[in-house]
């Protein structure tokens, strides 16, 4: 019953928070328009947000990712994620594709998902980035819920603190109440590219 009574005293403040100091709204990049040699290299991934646990439950094992991003042919983008998970490093990559029409990115073998970047103003932040993924209702027909919606934070710092807590608070006031951190306990062996690494050409390899 106190939990209760507690829970509901917390959403009428932060009601009436929201009132009196308006949320502070993102700022989106056209990833068709951006700089991209500003944005390749390596980020640590710092944080994940949504509406809902389900869409970061797949973070809380994880105890530190890292990923690099890579210039590839014909406005591909190659991720490159080193994720440790116990005693185990993972490698994983992920290729997505600019269209020049859109703003966002089209992820490769999953056309459905939408994703978003945004500037670090949600985490006062100039080094940083966040990522934006959203995959519509499972069926329409039944539903208007988004069956994914998720934001990412990352950081060109492996230490910044501050910016998660300040990217977390301004989340959360845009109802984002389910968060999750890297636990940062251990970290795999990774390559980290102090400058971007410049762009393959069209004859280059094949992605990992």
């Amino acid at each position: 019953m106190l939990k209760e009574v507690f829970s509901l005293v917390l959403s009428l403040y932060t009601l009436l928070y929201q009132t009196i100091v308006p949320c502070l709204e993102p700022e989106m990049l056209s990833v068709n328009a951006i700089d991209r040699q500003k944005h390749l290299g390596t980020w640590y991934f710092k944080a994940a947000v949504s509406h809902r646990e389900a869409d970061i439950q797949k973070f809380r094992v994880l105890d530190n990712i890292v990923f690099t991003m890579e210039e590839r042919a014909n406005d591909t983008l190659l991720l490159t994620g080193h994720m440790r998970m116990g005693d185990n490093c993972i490698k994983q990559t992920w290729t997505y594709h600019i269209n020049l029409e859109s703003n966002d990115l089209e992820l490769e073998g999953r056309p459905q998902r939408k994703n978003l970047l945004w500037s670090g103003k949600w985490a006062e932040c100039s080094e940083c980035i966040i990522f934006q993924e959203i995959e519509p209702p499972l069926d329409k027909e039944k539903g208007t819920e988004d069956s994914l919606h998720r934001h990412m934070l990352y950081s060109r710092s492996s230490n910044s603190s501050d910016i998660v807590a300040t990217f977390l608070k301004n989340a959360a006031c845009h109802d984002m109440q389910a968060n999750v951190t890297p636990r940062q306990e251990k970290a795999c062996l990774y390559p980290v590219f102090l400058l971007p690494p410049q762009p393959v050409a069209a004859d280059g390899p094949a992605p990992p």
